[in-house]
């Protein structure tokens, strides 16, 4: 093994890879030598953060909690660069409110988007993955998987469902040679941040308190961390969250 956090000769589904976080992992991924697929519903994005990151990426537009959009998406992308060897459930929405002024229906969308269409992505790739003998999964969690955070309760929910799932299949296809994992990033600088704190001051100064580093993290640090979690150099690393937040979920 000539270097252990190679990526080279694997392929990796992004969703939510044209900006934000999935771009940055995308970048970190490309750099370690995998080709790209980023996914998502915003096309003239996609098409210019694949041209960003040059010959090893490509982009497919899908929305992903169509029901039967995992399947027709995996075929368009074995057809174009064949089997998908890492994947990474990124896609989210966000809602700030009150768990009072949340309505069901805004409730289940942003479940939706978060864990049923990541779970129905990962069941799709899954078979093949076990068939080779080799896959990487990886869930983006957040620090609200680990405390509670108010007027998320939706976002909330939805990430730490990402808890149970990455433990239980972890559970489930280890033995068949796929890995399970997730990142929970702290507060990293995003266009989803900086909507989320623009209107509240107070909350901005109270993560920065509570963060030993006292600054926001980069998307970067959170693609060197996924594109360990998917190099060899982590073969027996599997069903963990592997905080990426400065020390803010042991600061004080």
């Amino acid at each position: 093994m000539k270097n252990p956090f190679s990526l080279e000769g694997e392929t990796a589904l992004i969703t939510g890879g044209g900006s934000g976080l999935g771009f940055g992992m995308a970048r970190c991924f490309v750099k370690a030598g995998a080709r790209v697929v980023l996914v998502g519903r915003r096309e003239q994005v996609l098409k210019a953060s694949a041209k960003r990151l040059g010959r090893a990426a490509i982009y497919e537009c899908s929305d992903i909690t169509e029901s039967g959009a995992a399947d027709e998406l995996l075929r368009r992308v074995n057809r174009r660069v064949g089997p998908v060897t890492i994947l990474v459930n990124n896609a989210g929405n966000h809602l700030k409110k009150s768990a009072m002024d949340t309505s069901p229906i805004e409730f289940d969308a942003v479940m939706q988007t978060h864990v049923t269409a990541a779970f129905s992505l990962t069941r799709a790739v899954l078979p093949g993955m076990i068939r080779r003998r080799h896959g990487s999964v990886l869930f983006i969690a957040s620090m609200v998987s680990f405390f509670g955070v108010p007027n998320v309760v939706a976002y909330s929910a939805a990430k730490s469902a990402y808890l149970g799932l990455v433990r239980t299949l972890a559970t489930e296809v280890s033995e068949h040679g796929v890995r399970v994992n997730a990142v929970a990033p702290g507060w990293i600088k995003s266009p989803m941040l900086e909507q989320a704190l623009k209107s509240d001051p107070q909350r901005k100064a109270r993560i920065l308190q509570r963060t030993p580093m006292k600054r926001f993290g980069m998307a970067e640090d959170i693609g060197w961390c996924a594109t360990y979690l998917c190099s060899p150099a982590a073969q027996f690393v599997t069903g963990v969250v592997f905080p990426v937040d400065g020390g803010a979920s042991i600061g004080f």
